[in-house]
């Protein structure tokens, strides 16, 4: 049980938008979500991302979650590249071990948590919900801009003037943990986290190659945590 306390009555759970790709954050954030009581709706981007194994990882999160619904959205962000998951460029690998180099990675997406967000706040106005939770995180990631603090707030700030009523809230749970308090949260709230991918690169056969920036963080989280990754 997360420590926000326990969950409302159904009659009276409020309903929220989870963003879910399926990864180790996305997963545990729509957990937490589920513990403080929210009814969740589940969205997950299909961008073509080179990464599409984790569309298979998402659906099975939101089933084991219990969402009321799962919608997988197509938007072909490949359309606009600039970056290893949505175009030929390669995605940067690295011994297991190796801390992840400083600035913002080839792997960045373009305005993605932005783009997501603006979706996520678009069908949230459109169910009555009022609010938003996406996992995002500031400490063990890869240097993506729109994971930061400051960014979450600028979004929330411009959702309460964009939409119809505002009273919108983003909820970033992970926001200022580190992947091996991520990795405790889940076990503690009896996250299946065999069911999660974190790869950017996958390998021919389906398995993650253990060596980009994203396999490598979830590695670091588990070993700190002392707890095996049940998905290798």
């Amino acid at each position: 049980m997360s420590a926000a306390g326990p969950p409302a009555p159904p009659e009276a759970a409020p309903l929220a938008v989870v963003l879910l790709s399926g990864g180790l954050d996305s997963t545990t954030v729509a957990a937490i979500a589920k513990a403080q009581g929210f009814r969740l709706l589940a969205l997950t981007i299909d961008y073509n991302q080179r990464h599409r194994i984790e569309l298979d990882a998402a659906a099975r999160v939101a089933e084991r979650v219990g969402v009321e619904r799962h919608v997988v959205l197509p938007l072909d962000l490949r359309a606009f590249g600039g970056s290893a998951l949505t175009a030929d460029i390669a995605v940067p690998k690295a011994n297991h071990g190796e801390p992840v180099q400083p600035g913002i990675p080839v792997t960045y997406v373009p305005a993605r948590n932005t783009v997501f967000l603006s979706v996520a706040l678009a069908w949230a106005e459109a169910a009555g919900a009022r609010d938003l939770f996406i996992g995002v995180n500031a400490l063990d990631f890869s240097g993506y801009p729109d994971c930061r603090p400051a960014f979450i707030h600028a979004f929330e700030a411009m959702a309460n003037v964009a939409t119809r009523e505002g009273g919108f809230t983003v909820h970033t749970p992970l926001i200022a943990m580190t992947k091996a308090d991520i990795v405790r949260e889940a076990v503690t709230l009896g996250v299946d986290l065999s069911q999660t991918w974190s790869c950017y690169d996958p390998t021919p056969d389906g398995r993650p190659c253990g060596a980009c920036d994203s396999c490598r963080l979830r590695a670091k989280g588990f070993a700190e945590a002392g707890v095996k990754d049940p998905a290798l």
